[in-house]
Protein backbone atom coordinates (compact mmCIF):
# COMPACT_ATOMS: atom_id res chain seq x y z
CA UNK A 1 0.00 0.00 0.00
CA UNK A 2 1.42 3.35 -1.06
CA UNK A 3 1.03 6.65 0.77
CA UNK A 4 -0.49 9.29 -1.52
CA UNK A 5 -0.97 11.98 1.14
CA UNK A 6 2.00 13.99 -0.18
CA UNK A 7 1.12 13.81 -3.86
CA UNK A 8 0.46 16.90 -5.96
CA UNK A 9 -3.09 18.05 -5.30
CA UNK A 10 -3.10 17.27 -1.58
CA UNK A 11 -3.36 20.94 -0.68
CA UNK A 12 -4.93 23.16 1.95
CA UNK A 13 -7.63 23.42 3.08
CA UNK A 14 -8.59 19.75 2.53
CA UNK A 15 -5.17 18.18 2.27
CA UNK A 16 -5.36 14.57 1.14
CA UNK A 17 -9.04 13.78 0.71
CA UNK A 18 -10.23 10.25 0.00
CA UNK A 19 -13.60 9.94 1.80
CA UNK A 20 -14.51 6.61 0.18
CA UNK A 21 -11.05 5.05 0.71
CA UNK A 22 -10.52 4.32 -2.97
CA UNK A 23 -6.78 4.50 -2.38
CA UNK A 24 -6.59 2.52 0.85
CA UNK A 25 -5.16 -0.51 -0.95
CA UNK A 26 -4.11 1.13 -4.22
CA UNK A 27 -0.78 0.93 -5.94
CA UNK A 28 1.00 3.66 -7.91
CA UNK A 29 -0.48 2.56 -11.26
CA UNK A 30 -4.05 2.79 -9.93
CA UNK A 31 -3.37 6.22 -8.43
CA UNK A 32 -1.89 7.44 -11.72
CA UNK A 33 -4.96 6.18 -13.59
CA UNK A 34 -7.28 8.06 -11.21
CA UNK A 35 -5.16 11.20 -11.54
CA UNK A 36 -5.29 10.97 -15.34
CA UNK A 37 -9.07 10.66 -15.20
CA UNK A 38 -9.29 13.58 -12.76
CA UNK A 39 -7.27 15.82 -15.07
CA UNK A 40 -9.30 14.76 -18.09
CA UNK A 41 -12.62 15.42 -16.35
CA UNK A 42 -11.31 18.75 -15.12
CA UNK A 43 -10.37 19.82 -18.65
CA UNK A 44 -13.74 18.71 -20.01
CA UNK A 45 -15.50 20.59 -17.21
CA UNK A 46 -13.55 23.76 -17.94
CA UNK A 47 -14.68 23.53 -21.58
CA UNK A 48 -18.25 22.80 -20.45
CA UNK A 49 -18.33 25.92 -18.27
CA UNK A 50 -17.00 27.99 -21.17
CA UNK A 51 -19.59 26.50 -23.53
CA UNK A 52 -22.39 27.15 -21.05
CA UNK A 53 -21.38 30.80 -20.64
CA UNK A 54 -20.92 31.41 -24.37
CA UNK A 55 -24.21 29.84 -25.41
CA UNK A 56 -26.10 31.56 -22.58
CA UNK A 57 -24.70 34.84 -23.90
CA UNK A 58 -26.37 33.98 -27.21
CA UNK A 59 -23.41 32.98 -29.36
CA UNK A 60 -24.18 30.20 -31.82
CA UNK A 61 -22.41 28.65 -34.77
CA UNK A 62 -23.77 29.65 -38.16
CA UNK A 63 -25.68 27.11 -40.21
CA UNK A 64 -27.57 23.98 -39.27
CA UNK A 65 -26.74 21.29 -36.72
CA UNK A 66 -28.97 18.98 -38.75
CA UNK A 67 -30.96 19.43 -41.93
CA UNK A 68 -33.51 22.13 -41.20
CA UNK A 69 -32.40 22.57 -37.56
CA UNK A 70 -30.29 25.74 -37.21
CA UNK A 71 -27.82 26.07 -34.34
CA UNK A 72 -29.69 29.23 -33.31
CA UNK A 73 -32.78 27.15 -32.46
CA UNK A 74 -30.93 24.95 -29.97
CA UNK A 75 -31.49 25.82 -26.32
CA UNK A 76 -28.72 26.25 -23.78
CA UNK A 77 -27.59 23.76 -21.13
CA UNK A 78 -29.19 20.37 -20.64
CA UNK A 79 -32.28 21.49 -22.55
CA UNK A 80 -30.19 21.30 -25.73
CA UNK A 81 -30.42 17.51 -25.62
CA UNK A 82 -34.15 17.78 -26.28
CA UNK A 83 -33.56 19.87 -29.43
CA UNK A 84 -30.76 17.89 -31.08
CA UNK A 85 -31.96 15.04 -33.31
CA UNK A 86 -31.00 11.52 -32.22
CA UNK A 87 -28.60 11.12 -35.16
CA UNK A 88 -26.89 14.35 -34.06
CA UNK A 89 -26.47 13.05 -30.52
CA UNK A 90 -24.99 9.84 -31.94
CA UNK A 91 -22.52 11.89 -34.00
CA UNK A 92 -21.50 13.89 -30.92
CA UNK A 93 -20.86 10.71 -28.91
CA UNK A 94 -18.95 9.16 -31.83
CA UNK A 95 -16.82 12.31 -32.22
CA UNK A 96 -15.99 12.34 -28.50
CA UNK A 97 -15.01 8.66 -28.75
CA UNK A 98 -12.73 9.39 -31.70
CA UNK A 99 -11.11 12.26 -29.79
CA UNK A 100 -10.61 10.00 -26.79
CA UNK A 101 -9.00 7.24 -28.83
CA UNK A 102 -6.88 9.68 -30.83
CA UNK A 103 -5.59 11.32 -27.68
CA UNK A 104 -4.77 7.94 -26.14
CA UNK A 105 -2.57 7.18 -29.14
CA UNK A 106 -0.55 10.41 -28.97
CA UNK A 107 -0.74 11.31 -25.26
CA UNK A 108 2.91 10.46 -24.55
CA UNK A 109 4.08 12.50 -27.56
CA UNK A 110 2.09 15.51 -26.34
CA UNK A 111 3.49 15.15 -22.81
CA UNK A 112 7.03 14.92 -24.19
CA UNK A 113 6.50 17.98 -26.43
CA UNK A 114 5.21 19.98 -23.46
CA UNK A 115 8.20 18.91 -21.36
CA UNK A 116 10.59 19.98 -24.13
CA UNK A 117 8.80 23.34 -24.47
CA UNK A 118 8.87 23.95 -20.71
CA UNK A 119 12.57 23.12 -20.51
CA UNK A 120 13.36 25.30 -23.53
CA UNK A 121 11.61 28.21 -21.82
CA UNK A 122 13.55 27.75 -18.60
CA UNK A 123 10.76 26.41 -16.39
CA UNK A 124 12.03 25.09 -13.08
CA UNK A 125 10.64 21.92 -11.52
CA UNK A 126 8.94 24.14 -8.93
CA UNK A 127 7.17 26.14 -11.65
CA UNK A 128 6.06 22.96 -13.44
CA UNK A 129 4.59 21.56 -10.22
CA UNK A 130 2.88 24.87 -9.51
CA UNK A 131 1.26 24.91 -12.96
CA UNK A 132 0.12 21.29 -12.56
CA UNK A 133 -1.40 22.12 -9.18
CA UNK A 134 -3.18 25.14 -10.69
CA UNK A 135 -4.62 22.95 -13.45
CA UNK A 136 -5.81 20.38 -10.89
CA UNK A 137 -7.49 23.06 -8.77
CA UNK A 138 -9.09 24.79 -11.75
CA UNK A 139 -10.37 21.43 -12.99
CA UNK A 140 -11.79 20.57 -9.59
CA UNK A 141 -13.53 23.95 -9.39
CA UNK A 142 -14.90 23.54 -12.91
CA UNK A 143 -16.27 20.09 -12.08
CA UNK A 144 -18.17 21.54 -9.12
CA UNK A 145 -19.20 24.55 -11.22
CA UNK A 146 -20.71 22.62 -14.12
CA UNK A 147 -22.44 20.31 -11.65
CA UNK A 148 -23.96 23.34 -9.91
CA UNK A 149 -25.10 24.82 -13.24
CA UNK A 150 -26.80 21.55 -14.19
CA UNK A 151 -28.46 21.13 -10.80
CA UNK A 152 -29.80 24.69 -10.71
CA UNK A 153 -30.99 24.40 -14.30
CA UNK A 154 -33.03 21.34 -13.35
CA UNK A 155 -34.28 22.80 -10.06
CA UNK A 156 -35.76 26.04 -11.35
CA UNK A 157 -34.25 26.79 -14.78
CA UNK A 158 -31.94 29.38 -13.18
CA UNK A 159 -28.37 28.07 -13.36
CA UNK A 160 -26.92 31.51 -12.63
CA UNK A 161 -28.66 31.72 -9.27
CA UNK A 162 -25.97 33.96 -7.78
CA UNK A 163 -26.70 36.61 -10.41
CA UNK A 164 -30.39 36.46 -9.49
CA UNK A 165 -29.63 36.75 -5.78
CA UNK A 166 -27.52 39.85 -6.47
CA UNK A 167 -30.30 41.44 -8.53
CA UNK A 168 -28.90 40.72 -11.98
CA UNK A 169 -30.89 37.76 -13.30
CA UNK A 170 -29.76 36.11 -16.53
CA UNK A 171 -32.56 35.13 -18.92
CA UNK A 172 -32.12 31.42 -19.53
CA UNK A 173 -33.92 29.34 -22.20
CA UNK A 174 -36.84 31.73 -22.43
Amino acid sequence: MADFSNELGAQAPLGFWDPFNFLSSADEAYFNRLRTVEIKHGRISMLAILGHLVTTAGARLPGDIAYGVPFASIKTGLAAFNDIPLAGLFQIVLFIGLLENGYAIIAKDIENDIEVWQNANGWSEEKKLSKRAIELNNGRAAQMGILALMVHEKLNNDPYVINSLLGFPVPFNQ
